[in-house]
Order: C-alpha cells, then sequence, then structure tokens
C-alpha cells in the first residue's frame, strides 16, 4: 500500500471470491489495511448487483463519489488516491458517470484494525 506505481492485476478480486465474502443485504464499511480508518462504504446509491458488477468490469473494487468517505482521502491532481494516513489506494478513472474510485484491494480491509485480537 506504499506504492503508486502498480497494483495487484486486474480480476485479482474474483481470484479470491471477494462479493462472496460481503452480505449483498447491507452496506459494507472497507478500512485502511494500514492505520485501521474507515474508507469506503458500498453499495451506496446502487445495488450490491450494479456496484458488483461495475467492479468485475473494471477488474478492481470500484467506488463512486457517495461511497467514499472524503473526510479520510485525499486525490493527487494526477488521480492517485491516498488515505489521510499516507497510503496507497489506487487510482479515480472518472467515467461519464462520474468519479470512479479503482481500489488496490490489499489496501482496503473489511474491519477496523483494533477489531483484531492477537492470538
Amino acid at each position: 500500500c506504499h506504492n503508486s506505481h502498480y497494483a495487484e492485476r486486474s480480476g485479482y478480486l474474483q481470484t479470491v471470491n471477494f462479493f462472496e465474502q460481503l452480505d449483498p443485504s447491507t452496506v459494507t464499511i472497507f478500512y485502511d489495511s494500514v492505520c485501521g480508518i474507515p474508507l469506503f462504504r458500498a453499495p451506496v446509491g446502487r445495488s450490491f448487483a450494479e456496484w458488483e458488477e461495475e467492479s468485475t468490469s473494471h477488474g478492481w473494487p470500484s467506488f463512486r463519489s457517495a461511497e467514499t468517505l472524503q473526510q479520510n482521502t485525499q486525490v493527487l491532481p494526477n488521480g492517485e488516491i491516498l488515505s489521510t494516513c499516507g497510503a496507497h489506494l489506487g487510482h479515480n478513472l472518472p467515467d461519464s458517470a462520474g468519479d470512479r474510485y479503482c481500489i488496490n484491494l490489499v489496501c482496503i480491509a473489511g474491519s477496523r484494525k483494533d477489531d483484531h485480537h492477537e492470538l
């Protein structure tokens, strides 16, 4: 997550069954996998199926502006998106529907860092 030039390969989210691990009947909050702050919540303003279809077609989890916690993210002039902790998250690749944040799966977590207990 400290690499602004490369990402996991397109489609990686399918090899780890990303969407199958989520509850399609609720909104999931995604956290910075380095510092634990909330970054995105999805789906918001669209169905789970629409979010899954868009993400799968582009190869990375894709979040829209309404799903992005703007106070915890920043978009650089070149489109790179960072968490306010400084972790590289991915890039903004706008399309006809507006901003689309394509995020590296390894840089987001489905639970807060403090929710994990050491064994």
